[in-house]
């Protein structure tokens, strides 16, 4: 993977946002048409991209952290991954404008930096 030119986006969304709250508020079956449609508009964000997508990534689960000390469960805010390819870190992050993760999920932001190569490689 040429390190240039790729991008690794992480999707944010934390539990107790009032956004977050309020789709949680949602009635069963409202909140179930909302995530229809904002997968069917994410799975369109991916057809129209998809010459760029390096890495599909995916939704992610509970978090573990390993240090010196041990293993513990931590929290923290990231909700998903994907990789791309862009020609800068700007066009990069412009491929997430309006993107269904907070337009139609009550997903806070997607956070994009550039994958840098391992140095002395």
């Amino acid at each position: 993977m040429n390190t240039n030119d790729t991008y690794l986006a992480v999707f944010l969304g934390s539990k107790n946002t009032p956004r977050m709250q309020a789709w949680m508020a949602l009635p069963e079956a409202e909140r179930r048409a909302k995530q229809q449609e904002g997968m069917a508009a994410w799975k369109a964000w991916i057809e129209e991209h998809r010459a760029v997508i390096c890495a599909m990534g995916g939704p992610l689960g509970k978090t573990k952290r390993i240090t010196e000390g041990g293993i513990e469960d931590v929290s923290n805010e990231m909700g998903a991954f994907m990789v791309v390819r862009a020609e800068s870190h700007d066009a990069a992050a412009r491929l997430f404008e309006k993107h269904p993760h907070f337009t139609i999920f009550p997903g806070e932001s997607v956070e994009i930096m550039p994958v840098l190569p391992i140095p002395g490689a």
